[in-house]
């Protein structure tokens, strides 16, 4: 029967086998199944095989397969998923949807070219931060709508959450033949066994705070495509729900790491930032280095198994194994870990604070939270509403504005804590607002700054009217709110200056040397603050 099988795509390359005009067949093979590419549609059939993570062995399997292709990705590719069709005839004289029983399915899909894959575009350079934002929120969005998962019938984290990360080892483990790759991928294992250790209450808490849920299970640079300006996820984990059924922050770190595979980590820290900022979900970020490890392993054993598939070239099986290397080795870094810093911003609304830190994000590998979008977000509303509210009215009281600043300081701990720097972006222009921050850093013994923007008055206004005018950001600042702003703002003291690095927006080349100043500023050893005497109370 497998040889029979094997043979089916080869014969399927006569344009006679389809019930619409074909000019030209390729076959594309992956490790689980042949694409068969015919112009205006392309088919999708499921090889016969057993790797322990899947079973497609028997016809009935492959077509509940299918089915259930069909079903999940019409989620967030409707445009693309057609139907299943059954091919009957013979192995040697296929005919799809053709009378009789059937031999085979196939996945119908709407065809587009390979050059639309996103790992196509970022190879070219010709990927950009706006449609990574934009795809970031269709999946935080996507994420937003499913149904969480049944923590009662979950099995617990440890068979949840470890033992596939566990499996991927004893896959790969066989599949290894250097003495310095197996030492490698136990080392990672071990890492792996510990961060879960460290953190089984967190994963725990996510399964009963209705984070794990049926997401797209595979989301990488090969599963997306860039269809008229818009990036599509498709081909979700349709084989195995456990693959699937994940923490949402679980699948948002698989993007992450592979644009960081590709050597964009600009575009990892877009996605991420724009992610979180849409779902408010900053909590997960605590078990993001272990998702990275996962994810980077995930990969690594996929093209482990293409590199030692029989049916693959020389060549693809020696780029199937530098691959390998390159996500095995990222891996790595990733369990390495790093270190947290805490960065604020210090100006008036209008003076290009969240312009001039967006660079940052890559530049420094860090999380951003702006006071905007916390603020808004309290009230159940997204970072564009408009709540018209006067200074001291509504979301803007000196409450509201201290509840903020709040919830400003504890994502910074978590954030930090997880060893990622962070940007809180807001004005502080108080200083009781920014004492916490600094005490903050002080106690996690990080790294501290103050990114103090600065801007003419004349600038202000120009600026917060135009962009109140345009209604595309998160701010509502108003000249009323920018004159009440310039009455009551405390100076920057001497001991702030100390980690304070001034700075201009709007000049993209400054902007560049200040990323890379601030980068430098953070790894020096003074700019950890001092730890505060706590009296003793008696």
């Amino acid at each position: 029967m497998i040889a029979k099988t094997i043979r089916l795509p080869e014969a399927l390359a006569d344009s006679r086998c389809y019930p619409h005009l074909v000019s030209c067949v390729t076959v594309i093979e992956t490790h689980i199944s042949w694409v068969l590419l015919t112009g205006d549609y392309a088919y999708k059939i499921k090889k016969p095989v057993n790797l322990g993570f899947l079973d497609f062995t028997t016809l009935a399997s492959r077509r509940h397969y299918c089915e259930e292709e069909l079903r999940l990705n019409r989620r967030l590719a409707p445009e693309l998923y057609l139907e299943v069709v059954a091919i009957a005839g013979t192995p040697q004289r296929p005919l799809i949807g053709g009378p009789g029983p059937a031999i085979e399915y196939a996945v119908k899909m709407k065809e587009f070219p390979q050059s639309a894959l996103l790992g196509n575009a970022l190879a070219s350079g010709k990927l950009d931060c706006s449609t990574v934002e934009k795809l970031a929120r269709k999946i935080a969005n996507f994420h937003a709508e499913l149904v969480p998962h049944d923590a009662a019938q979950s099995g617990g984290t440890r068979k949840s959450v470890l033992a596939p990360a566990c499996d991927n080892f004893e896959q790969m483990l066989p599949l290894l033949h250097t003495q310095a790759d197996i030492n490698l991928l136990g080392a990672i294992r071990n890492w792996t066994q510990l961060e879960y250790d460290t953190h089984m209450a967190y994963f725990e808490r996510r399964y009963a705070e209705g984070r794990v849920r049926e997401c797209h299970g595979d989301l990488h640079a090969g599963n997306i495509a860039l269809i008229d300006g818009a990036a599509i996820p498709f081909d979700c984990i349709e084989f195995n729900p456990a693959l699937r059924w994940m923490d949402v922050v679980s699948e948002a770190a698989f993007l992450m790491m592979d644009l960081e595979a590709h050597g964009r980590r600009d575009l990892a820290f877009a996605f991420l930032n724009a992610y979180l900022e849409t779902s408010g979900d900053y909590a997960g970020i605590r078990l993001l280095p272990f998702y990275f490890v996962y994810r980077a392993v995930v990969r690594a054993k996929i093209n482990l198994i293409r590199a030692v598939q029989t049916t693959s070239t020389v060549a693809e099986r020696g780029q199937a194994m530098t691959d390998y290397r390159r996500y095995i080795m990222l891996a790595a870094a990733y369990a390495r870990g790093s270190s947290g810093a805490i960065v604020i911003t210090h100006g008036f609304s209008g003076s290009g604070k969240t312009t001039l830190t967006r660079p940052l994000l890559g530049a420094l590998g860090a999380v951003r939270v702006r006071s905007d979008i916390e603020r808004k977000r309290h009230h159940g509303l997204n970072a564009l509403a408009w709540t018209g509210a006067a200074v001291g009215e509504s979301a803007y009281t000196d409450e509201n504005t201290a509840r903020t600043y709040e919830q400003l300081l504890e994502h910074a701990r978590v954030i930090a804590s997880a060893g990622f720097p962070v940007i809180v972006d807001a004005t502080f222009l108080r200083r009781a607002q920014r004492t916490p921050f600094q005490a903050l850093a002080a106690e996690l013994a990080v790294p501290f700054a103050i990114v103090d923007v600065i801007a003419s008055p004349a600038e202000l206004r120009a600026r917060v009217t135009a962009r109140a005018a345009r209604g595309d950001d998160a701010s509502e600042a108003t000249l009323p709110v920018l004159q009440a702003q310039l009455k009551y703002c405390d100076a920057l003291t001497d001991d702030e200056l100390h980690f304070a690095t001034q700075a201009r927006s709007g000049d993209e080349a400054a902007a560049q040397l200040f990323c890379e100043n601030l980068a430098q500023r953070l790894r020096q050893t003074d700019a950890v603050p001092p730890a505060v005497e706590r009296p003793i109370r008696k």
